[in-house]
């Protein structure tokens, strides 16, 4: 939750807003938009702008990373603004859900995979706190300057120089400071978190593949939820064609420490029970042969690289899309991910299947009112297909 807090501070009072220098004037009336986000291996700004207030929009950027004076006025307000975040969270059933989820699939370091933080961190939270943040991870060596658009290449690398060629490289954090190991899951957990919903949310989470330890497993992991999210794959059939549930998923996050692989899907009190087993039936043939077909398995690649290429048409999205790669996976897996998704074969899911999901440890929830409990009569057992 801390990257979240100083995600808050970011564009608040830096060293060109106490000096009240003048280009500041301009922002307010060249209609720059800019926001930021948080998420598990990313924090993200932006601004979006047009071609002449380039230089604006970047001054103004570097003001922020290299010189926030971390008001403590704005500090305590911008506290109780993330602080009312976690409150709106609360109020949906599905934080729960979710929160359960990561404490029990990450249960040693669950905050690792809670960018949005919670109360007793960001209450606790000082200054001090911000600026050992900003030391340690604010460094051009642990950032990309991602600009798209009406640019010139060139123009873009000599202001770039200009405005942040002084500063200064420091130790890779990620060396100094490594990140934790989630340890696996020593066995299947379920659980069932009773919620004021109408329908019944089941959820099955594993450990899925890390980039960089098993980059071939997170093409088969892309394939493989492309091919069973399609409307006629036997997994769709089976379940929503049935009537057992009215959708489900099964989808994969890509990450580098550890992306978590997740079924999903929604049914009603009374077909609850039939629906978890169906699914944990579906589960166990998921490495027969015929599971898919040689035409689902192409279709399949042949659209991940279509829905892959036309999201990189809105210029101001792909921004984000290639800040988030880098990220988590680096620039070189973002650009060879087309001709590996290709390349992904019937083996490769195969190897996905058995390494990451198949008689793995796993955790299985279900999101479901006291009254439909009273119905369903569920047992923690039967989440994990016992």
């Amino acid at each position: 939750g801390l990257s979240h807090l100083f995600e808050h501070m970011f564009f608040k009072t830096n060293r060109a807003v106490a000096n009240r220098e003048d280009y500041l004037r301009l922002i307010g009336q060249m209609g720059i938009a800019y926001n930021g986000s948080t998420r598990e291996e990313v924090v993200n700004y932006y601004f979006t702008t047009t071609s002449p207030y380039l230089r604006t929009a970047l001054t103004y950027m570097r003001d922020s990373i290299r010189y926030p004076l971390f008001d403590e006025g704005e500090f305590e307000r911008e506290r109780q603004v993330v602080i009312g975040e976690i409150d709106r969270n609360e109020s949906n059933p599905f934080y729960y859900l979710n929160r359960e989820m990561n404490e029990r699939l990450f249960y040693k370091y669950p905050s690792r995979k809670m960018p949005l933080g919670n109360r007793q961190t960001v209450s606790s939270a000082t200054t001090a706190m911000m600026r050992t943040i900003q030391q340690r991870y604010y460094v051009p060596n642990n950032s990309v300057l991602v600009l798209t658009g009406d640019v010139e290449p060139g123009d873009v690398f000599r202001l770039a120089q200009e405005l942040f060629g002084e500063w200064p490289r420091a130790e890779d954090p990620f060396v100094k400071y490594p990140l934790v190991e989630h340890p696996p899951l020593k066995k299947s957990e379920g659980n069932i978190i009773k919620q004021p919903v109408q329908n019944v949310i089941i959820e099955i989470g594993w450990h899925g593949p890390s980039i960089g330890k098993d980059n071939a497993g997170t093409y088969a992991a892309d394939v493989f939820s492309f091919i069973l999210r399609q409307p006629g794959s036997r997994f769709q059939r089976a379940l929503v064609d049935t009537g057992l549930v009215t959708a489900v998923d099964l989808g994969y996050y890509t990450q580098r420490n550890i992306g978590p692989i997740n079924i999903v899907a929604q049914t009603t009190p009374d077909k609850a029970r039939a629906a978890i087993r169906a699914i944990y039936a579906e589960i166990a043939h998921f490495n027969d042969k015929d599971y898919f077909t040689d035409e689902q398995l192409e279709s399949a690649k042949a659209l991940l690289e279509s829905d892959d290429l036309y999201s990189r048409e809105k210029l101001s999205e792909y921004a984000h899309t290639l800040s988030f790669w880098w990220a988590s996976t680096g620039l070189e897996y973002f650009r060879g991910y087309l001709g590996n998704l290709r390349a992904t074969s019937r083996s490769d899911i195969s190897r996905y299947v058995t390494t990451y999901i198949q008689g793995k440890p796993h955790v299985g929830l279900v999101m479901i009112s006291e009254e439909g409990q009273q119905q369903a009569q569920l047992r923690p057992e039967e989440l994990i297909g016992q």
